[in-house]
């Protein structure tokens, strides 16, 4: 699977691939998942719950967005992949924090369903022909290629990652 090229993928996303190691990315993708996942699930639910500031989100609701951010770059892959033309939506981070349910939920379960999204992430990757890698398509008003979505979803839950350690203090 091909590092993607500045063209194919939002400017901005460029910053979440470079965090992604050379190497082969389902491979790299497994081994982040089963990382996640120990390094969280030895925190216990009271770290999980706490933030580093006031007003600033628990370490389940990083984790819940990871998992969210995951679930809506594999949307885009399919849609597009699959010869979607219309325009996909965009992803306002804050609207779905506010909405996804952390507060009544202990960070095994959050840990859990990242563990299971990620494993349905590689089926999908894994399953894409020569075709659907290279098809393009408009998510939040901006064009990007297939072959940009994994790179960037795993990027993504890097920095999120950087963040959990550098400011939480988690691992």
């Amino acid at each position: 699977m091909q590092r993607p090229g500045p063209g194919d993928h939002p400017s901005f996303f460029q910053s979440y691939i470079d965090r992604v190691p050379e190497g082969d990315l389902l491979t790299h993708l497994e081994r982040q998942g089963r990382a996640v996942c120990e390094l969280l699930a030895g925190i216990g639910e009271a770290k999980g719950a706490s933030a580093y500031a006031p007003g600033k989100w628990t370490v389940k609701r990083v984790l819940q967005h990871v998992v969210d951010g995951e679930r809506l770059f594999c949307y885009r892959a399919l849609c597009i992949a699959r010869g979607e033309t219309g325009p996909l939506p965009g992803f306002d981070e804050n609207l779905y924090a506010a909405n996804d349910g952390t507060p009544g939920l202990l960070l095994s379960d959050v840990v859990a369903e990242f563990a299971a999204v990620r494993v349905a992430s590689i089926l999908l990757f894994r399953g894409l022909d020569g075709a659907a890698w290279v098809r393009r398509g408009v998510a939040n008003g901006q064009a990007v290629a297939v072959r940009s979505l994994p790179w960037i979803l795993a990027g993504h839950e890097l920095h999120h990652l950087a963040v959990l350690r550098e400011r939480y203090g988690v691992g």
